[in-house]
């Protein structure tokens, strides 16, 4: 058994890395709207977490680290996380709206909760 590294290069690591950072962004996130939201949480299927665990991941890759770090999503009501969920889905399923416009909608949904 020989010491050598499978064949993975810089570019690979990278890409694993941003993919880790995000994950734990979207992790932190969700469990910040969660505890937030308290009972309300439960009202919202996997389907709904699931679709706002993909659109919080979207805008963490869009957002600028330091603007990243001013979201507070556990100001987050349930109609606030049922409106990102509903961007999420028609961003998802409606190739013809904007990913820009539509992540600066989230983030700007959030924004207002975290002053």
């Amino acid at each position: 058994m020989g010491n050598t590294r499978p064949d993975i290069s810089e570019e690979d690591i990278g890409m694993r890395a941003f993919q880790i950072r995000k994950a734990k962004a979207v992790e932190r996130s969700l469990d910040r709207a969660r505890k937030g939201l308290g009972t309300g949480w439960g009202a919202f299927t996997q389907r709904d977490l699931s679709d706002l665990g993909w659109i919080i991941g979207e805008l963490w890759a869009f957002e600028k680290r330091a603007d990243w770090e001013d979201l507070h999503f556990s100001k987050l009501t349930s109609e606030d996380v049922t409106e990102i969920i509903a961007l999420a889905r028609q961003l998802r399923e409606n190739d013809t709206h904007s990913m820009v416009d539509t992540l600066e909608r989230v983030g700007d949904i959030v924004r207002v909760r975290s002053v």
